[in-house]
């Protein structure tokens, strides 16, 4: 067998070890911790596997299993997946968090204490010296001076250099206690650095007295984005830009190049959460379902998965836990999916075939932010609309529009839109998912509108609204023509009952099995109108035909069962009764 016959079986060997090593990797995590971390243990090749995890997936593991359960997977974490979890537990923000410092060094130090000896004196001097800075006072003995004037809360190792953990004479209790593991720790990590190297001990010890935090937290702010900008994580200020919003046209003037084939050098972990936390049932993961191997999926999962990092820095939200980012796999599915149907064109049916040859042909950040756009603009139209509208104007909150309105209204007012889901599928508010869920926003959107510049053509005053009454632009615009179709004076004021009586036994139409409204009232609302605000009916009808037809039905729905002698201001919400 020639040379370069046993290198070609030697790179087959090698691929198959990673193919094994990537299935064992997605059985794992899809078993509950403790099963998960026993899988781990029990692996013929426990340290490989364990390295063979991104970091994305290692950082989610430890956490699915519980930091304080996972020392063992933390002793044979590579470094970078020891510095991966740095990274992302001990900034809040820009600002470190020397509480999580001080928990996940201890963590790593009793994973493994001569590893994590080693690495602290190879690999992190400066944030060791940094850590000694924030958190301890250092004092070094004079040869003539009794070690007892140094004081009893310094610890020392040589009988030179003394350290403690100050405490602050106002401290809460949650402070002790910080202050009480912060002194554990450096007690096991001074005593470790000293015996292993002493001249690093000491070395480390003088020159924490010379720290300037200020350049030393630029310094490993700005290491710690470079690292994790491989992954997608951004700083605010450019992950920001997944959320610009892009043209159709825009979009298909920059294309993606995708490899053809790969080899041993294209072996890369490939995060695997980000793909088994995706719903099967969008269109995104149903057309991502469609290119094979082959094709590049790996690059194009890793891709995936940048977006989400991407998007979870934008959002400046932390995710520690699987569920969490589950959240954020959702969101970008959905607007995938929103983004794949523009560029399809907006069709009725969806070509899944179409839509695999887009996420390979575009980068899904572009399309992500071509899904967006739609909605970027819904908010925009929204937050415009309100600054100049009739009830911002008259002070009246934005309740003012009923449930359904308010809720739509709402969710196009805060700073990352939702959509109002009212809990169709468990829940109040949603990422958007699909191109219908902004027409049905938009369309809610303009009857808000409609009714709004309707009612600024009324000669009302809303001060004098009755303040016993939650009112609404339903209740409103009905009480008003109802008044008015009883001669009374047209004021938004509770209508007797005795009175509505009247009104309410001409709105029925007796013939039929069911309760139903006249078609003739109808047309007298629209009528009143019309003429109430000096509009046209024929352009009413056009704005508000299907909200008025809802209003109507609803009203049926409410009340078409109802007797007159049963009427009680107290169960009446669609007229102001007294």
């Amino acid at each position: 067998m020639t040379d370069i016959s046993k290198d070609i079986d030697a790179i087959h060997e090698h691929l198959k070890r990673i193919e094994k090593l990537a299935r064992d990797r997605g059985k794992i995590m899809a078993l509950p911790p403790e099963q998960a971390l026993n899988e781990v243990l029990a692996h013929p090749q426990p340290h490989a596997l364990v390295h063979s995890f991104s970091e994305e997936d290692f950082f989610f593991l430890v956490h699915h299993i519980g930091p304080e359960d996972s020392l063992e997977l933390l002793s044979m974490a590579s470094d970078r997946q020891w510095e991966y979890v740095l990274d992302i537990e001990s900034w809040a923000k820009d600002r470190i968090n020397l509480n999580a410092i001080t928990h996940w060094l201890n963590l790593l130090l009793q994973a493994d204490a001569t590893r994590f000896t080693r690495w602290a004196m190879t690999e992190k001097p400066e944030l060791i010296e940094y850590y000694m800075f924030k958190t301890c006072e250092v004092r070094i003995r004079e040869h003539d001076q009794d070690p007892s004037e140094i004081g009893d809360d310094y610890i020392s190792f040589d009988d030179v250099f003394y350290v403690r953990v100050p405490s602050v004479s106002d401290e809460t209790d949650a402070e002790a206690g910080e202050r009480e593991k912060q002194n554990a720790f450096l007690t096991q990590m001074l005593s470790r650095l000293a015996d292993a190297n002493h001249a690093f001990y000491q070395q480390v010890l003088l020159r924490s007295a010379n720290v300037i935090p200020a350049e030393s937290e630029e310094e490993f702010y700005r290491f710690r984005n470079v690292r994790l900008s491989e992954k997608g994580f951004q700083p605010y200020d450019e992950a920001v830009g997944i959320y610009q919003p892009l043209g159709i046209r825009g979009i298909k003037k920059r294309k993606k190049i995708l490899p053809t084939t790969h080899g041993p050098d294209w072996i890369v972990p490939v995060p695997l959460n980000h793909f088994t936390l995706m719903e099967k049932e969008n269109i995104f993961s149903r057309a991502l379902s469609r290119i094979s191997l082959e094709e590049a999926f790996g690059q194009i999962q890793i891709e995936f998965a940048g977006l989400c990092n991407r998007i979870t820095s934008a959002d400046q939200q932390p995710v520690h836990q699987r569920e969490e980012l589950r959240a954020i796999v959702k969101k970008a599915c959905g607007y995938l999916s929103i983004g794949l149907e523009r560029l399809a064109g907006n069709r009725q049916s969806i070509d899944e075939n179409q839509m695999a040859a887009l996420i390979k042909t575009y980068p899904l950040s572009d399309i992500f932010k071509a899904g967006y756009s739609p909605v970027a603009d819904l908010a925009q139209m929204a937050k415009s609309w309100r600054k100049t509208s009739w009830f911002k104007s008259n002070r009246l909150a934005l309740s003012f529009w009923g449930e359904e309105l308010t809720g739509v209204i709402g969710g196009l007012l805060i700073q990352r839109p939702k959509f109002f889901d009212n809990y169709k599928t468990s829940v109040l508010y949603r990422e958007f998912e699909t191109l219908d869920d902004i027409k049905q926003t938009r369309s809610a959107l303009k009857e808000a509108m409609a009714f709004d510049e309707l009612l600024s053509c009324f000669t009302l005053a809303p001060e004098n609204f009755p303040e016993e009454i939650f009112i609404t632009h339903k209740n409103l615009l009905l009480t008003l023509w109802a008044r008015h179709d009883l001669g009374l004076s047209i004021e938004p004021q509770p209508i007797p009952v005795s009175e509505f009586q009247k009104f309410f036994n001409k709105l029925w139409d007796k013939k039929g099995p069911g309760a139903s409204i006249r078609q003739e009232r109808k047309t007298d609302f629209l009528i009143w109108l019309a003429k109430e605000s000096g509009s046209n009916q024929i352009e009413i009808s056009r704005n508000l035909s299907p909200a008025l037809e809802r209003l109507f039905e609803e009203i049926t729905a409410e009340y078409g069962n109802v007797k007159l002698k049963d009427l009680d201001p107290r169960f009446v919400q669609l007229f102001m009764l007294g």
